[in-house]
């Protein structure tokens, strides 16, 4: 009987980072939407693409948090990118989740640089040909440019903050406390 308490509760705990890590996204975009959404943005809550580096539970936390994101921006009119960002972006930030999950244990200097360039890429590509297609029609030109805003933005997000938001959690030890 107890293994099965033992295990509820980590799926309980599994299921509580997620939620707290959608919320946390959700707020830290929706407090900048100017930021957030369009052609130059910077979605400060990209520095938690690095959480995956830390748990498994981000990976779930961030796609929640983007598509709650993107669908409450397009209510309130911010995000240009239009409704197919609420799938199409959601479902970019869960493959780069991942993929930063599996970049985990490769470290330059102790720092999981490679782990944040999935959501760079990834958000480049399908926010930038999102943005390409609703504000400007498609050229090839006009989306390398647009992918190319996006990752500008994307790398001070993901790996300018990221990679400090993860220092901080890590040499503080509260990583180790909060992702048991």
């Amino acid at each position: 009987m107890k293994p099965k308490m033992n295990q509820q509760r980590k799926s309980l705990r599994k299921l509580a980072e997620g939620g707290i890590i959608a919320a946390l996204y959700t707020a830290l975009t929706l407090s900048i939407p100017v930021a957030s959404f369009g052609l130059t943005q910077l979605r400060v809550a990209e520095a938690l693409t690095i959480l995956p580096v830390f748990t498994p539970s981000a990976i779930p936390g961030l796609a929640v948090g983007c598509m709650v994101s993107n669908l409450f921006g397009l209510a309130i009119g911010a995000n240009i990118a239009g409704a197919w960002d609420v799938l199409f972006g959601s479902l970019a930030t869960l493959l780069a989740a991942w993929m930063t999950y599996s970049l985990r244990k490769i470290r330059i200097k102790g720092l999981p640089v490679l782990s944040t360039l999935p959501p760079i890429i990834i958000n480049a590509a399908v926010v930038g040909l999102e943005l390409t297609i609703n504000i400007m029609g498609f050229s090839w030109y006009k989306y390398f440019t647009t992918a190319l805003y996006v990752a500008s933005g994307q790398f001070i997000a993901c790996s300018v903050f990221g990679l400090l938001l993860y220092s901080a959690l890590n040499r503080s030890g509260a990583a180790e406390i909060i992702f048991k």
